[in-house]
């Protein structure tokens, strides 16, 4: 998430949110895109990475323009920390949703057109939807769930303030986050499948059946919390006096 620093030449409402967009169908087509149709492959390194390396790639290349967000949960986080405007707040959530739910359909799409049955068993399966107790890879039950969703939301908050903060190395700020999320998903793909990201949770969830929208709330509100909760800890702990 590069910082926001408002200026006469500063990008439009209209090009922050189509850069966010772009930025949310990139992290999910990439993530459930590897889940898809390679994870028979590459377990579940192969989206950890998949992940990672979209929010990385979108975040050079339009980090300038919106900050890179791509979470609804991140930029309810920048505003909880005073680096974002609470009145863009809700503009960047619907763009974030569009963008997520756009690369999911694309995905459901391309499925579609892909071997027998292949679609038909990933949506049974929940179509890589976020969950606990039956919709957890593992079987994790709902209070694992949310405690890996709170702790882990949270620190991605602090390293992204904190990369992101003025006294920082430059240039280095999507690397350490993409590297961070990796990590955040070899941690929790087996607890929860790892969301994070209620735009994302939402694109699997409404391809995903009757059980993955019962427990999309959970992923709502939960990486919600643990955001503000990092957000909060970033200002107490590092923010210093500016």
């Amino acid at each position: 998430m590069a910082k926001e620093i408002p200026t006469p030449s500063s990008p439009s409402m209209t090009a922050r949110l189509v850069a966010e967009v772009f930025g949310t169908f990139l992290l999910v087509f990439g993530v459930i895109g590897t889940a898809f149709f390679s994870s028979a492959n590459t377990g579940l390194l192969g989206p950890a990475l998949a992940v990672g390396l979209a929010v990385m790639a979108g975040a050079y290349a339009v980090g300038h323009i919106s900050g890179a967000h791509f979470n609804p949960a991140v930029t309810i986080g920048a505003a909880v920390a005073g680096r974002f405007a609470w009145r863009d707040t809700p503009a960047y959530i619907a763009a974030q949703a569009l963008g997520g739910l756009l690369a999911s359909g694309a995905l459901v799409l391309i499925g579609s057109f892909g071997p027998a049955g292949a679609l038909a068993d990933a949506q049974a399966d929940g179509f890589f939807s976020n969950g606990f107790d039956e919709g957890s890879p593992a079987g994790y039950g709902l209070v694992a769930v949310i405690v890996a969703e709170l702790v882990l939301t949270a620190l991605f908050l602090v390293v992204i303030l904190g990369v992101t903060d003025d006294r920082a190395f430059a240039g280095f700020a999507p690397l350490a986050i993409g590297l961070m999320l990796t990590v955040m998903h070899l941690v929790a793909i087996p607890v929860s499948n790892a969301s994070f990201n209620p735009a994302r949770s939402l694109a699997t969830a409404v391809f995903g059946g009757t059980d993955a929208l019962a427990q999309l709330w959970v992923f709502i509100v939960i990486p919600v919390i643990g955001a503000a909760l990092g957000a909060l800890l970033y200002r107490a702990v590092f923010a210093g006096k500016r």
